[in-house]
């Protein structure tokens, strides 16, 4: 049986999340999609608790994705998490100190693997180099993966399909889904799950920002 994967609908454009973010969630807190997140940067820290509780009180699964590169970085980004009472931690370079303190707190760790840089951030790194990573971090018991597959400088779509079909553990495929090719690719590579967020914004799928997630949605439940 095939795996349909999920939709995180992340309230971020260029890798930030967007100053109207608490608004933009009250006009689609009633679609489809059950996963909403945002990044680190973007809004102040008590506006994003705020707006966790929006999602939660909306019976939505609340994510975080933190873009950061450095140990310090990376922790403040976990506890941010905490704070903001998130399920799902993504992104950060991974780091034992991370990882244990998502263990510590019930969060589900799922960080980059390959080499990342900038941002928007970019993917770097041999096929089975990245996946070789991940079943050493599988090893050392993170949840997932956030792998920035079509971010990836040479193989983006090789790179999603080998990855979600030989890694054991929950892969979500984040940046750059901006087409219903891409969502085709998506299908086929049967990743746990995958996230839009300035696509939406672009109006790559039409419509208001409900529709394009409902759109979205439906599509990948044909």
């Amino acid at each position: 049986m095939k795996n349909i994967p999920k939709l995180i609908v992340m309230l971020t454009h260029n890798d930030k999340t967007v100053k109207n973010a608490r608004q933009i969630f009250g006009e689609v807190k009633n679609s489809k999609a059950e996963y909403f997140g945002m990044k680190e940067e973007g809004i102040p820290e008590e506006e994003m608790i705020v707006l966790y509780g929006d999602i939660r009180k909306a019976g939505k699964i609340p994510v975080l994705e933190v873009v950061a590169y450095t140990e310090s970085e990376c922790l403040s980004g976990a506890e941010l998490a905490l704070k903001c009472r998130c399920e799902i931690l993504m992104g950060t370079l991974f780091f034992d100190s991370v990882n244990d303190f998502c263990k510590k707190n019930n969060i589900k760790y799922m960080p980059f693997v390959g080499r990342v840089s900038e941002r928007p951030s970019i993917l770097e790194g041999e096929i089975d180099d990245i996946i070789s990573e991940a079943n050493c971090l599988i090893e050392k018991g993170v949840y997932g993966f956030d792998l920035l597959g079509y971010r990836h400088t040479k193989y983006p779509v090789e790179l999603n399909y080998s990855f979600s079909q030989k890694v054991k553990a929950p892969v979500c495929i984040a940046g750059s889904v901006d087409s219903f090719e891409r969502l085709d690719e998506i299908k086929n590579a049967q990743p746990w799950a995958f996230t839009i967020g300035g696509a939406f914004f672009e109006n790559k799928f039409g419509g208001s920002f409900e529709n394009e997630i409902n759109e979205v949605y439906d599509y990948m439940n044909k």
